[in-house]
């Protein structure tokens, strides 16, 4: 999450900075390895909103009981799994757009 938000400050400096510093930045995003760090990284930011939910829960004391924890830690990576296919098919859909 740390490097994604270094990585999502030099986008937005190069957006700043002029076309051709953007257009770098987004063509070295676009490169395979990039794509591959951009869906990590939406992956682990949806990860811990779903995993923030989860400790909402505990710190109203529900959840606690082993069978439960497991449940809810396999659910947390469902949906963070769900909201990253979800995130990416619309973006690169065009959905956004």
């Amino acid at each position: 999450m740390a490097f994604g938000g270094v990585v999502l400050s030099l986008w937005l400096v190069a957006a700043a900075a002029g076309p051709d510093s953007y257009l770098r930045i987004v063509d070295w995003l676009g490169t395979p390895i990039g794509m591959i760090l951009l869906v990590g990284w939406s992956f682990s930011f949806f990860y811990h909103l779903a995993n923030g939910i989860r400790h909402l829960f505990w710190d109203a004391g529900m959840g606690f009981a082993l069978d439960r924890a497991r449940t809810s830690g396999i659910a947390v990576v469902v949906a963070a799994t769900i909201m990253t296919v979800m995130f990416w098919v619309i973006a690169l859909s065009g959905g956004g757009a």
